[in-house]
Parts: structure tokens; sequence; C-alpha cells
């Protein structure tokens, strides 16, 4: 078995840091997108635009902190915002 090293100690807590870190925005990020899905299903326009902006913002600095892929963040607000514009029309 491989020794303890204080450097793989440390870097094991700041695995679980940030680990935890990024779950709690991940779950964020996914209570607006459904929040945002209850909108879109209820017809509420300006709540919904109101909700866009905050989940483009949440998946925009995630993105931005490799917290989720960058291309993953733009597919998800292109749709989003395909889909309102869907709904305003």
């Amino acid at each position: 078995m491989a020794q303890r090293r204080r450097q793989s100690l440390k870097a094991r807590r700041k695995d679980k840091k940030r680990h935890t870190h990024n779950l709690q925005i991940k779950t964020a990020i996914k209570k607006k997108l459904k929040e945002l899905k209850t909108h879109f299903s209820g017809k509420n326009i300006e709540e919904a635009k109101k909700a866009l902006r905050d989940v483009t913002s949440k998946l925009a600095k995630a993105a931005k902190k490799d917290i989720i892929h960058k291309n993953t963040s733009r597919r998800t607000i292109s749709r989003l915002s395909k889909k309102l514009a869907k709904l305003t029309a």
C-alpha cells in the first residue's frame, strides 16, 4: 500500500471541498431549470423571462468556472431561449 503523503492528504481535502461546492452550484442550476420549466408549462411569460435570466446567469458562471462544459451551458441557454421565443410568438 502506498504511503500517505502530506500532499496527497491535502489534495484529498481540497477535492472534497471543491466537490461539495460544485455540487451546490449544480443543484442550484437544476432547481432554477425546474422552476423555469414550470413557468413554461403554465405559460407565465413574464415570470419565464425573469427565470430565464437567472438560469442564463448561473449557467454562464458555472461554465466560466469549469463546473460544467461551456458547450453544454450554451446549448441549454439556446434551447431555453428558443422555447421562450416560441411561447411569446
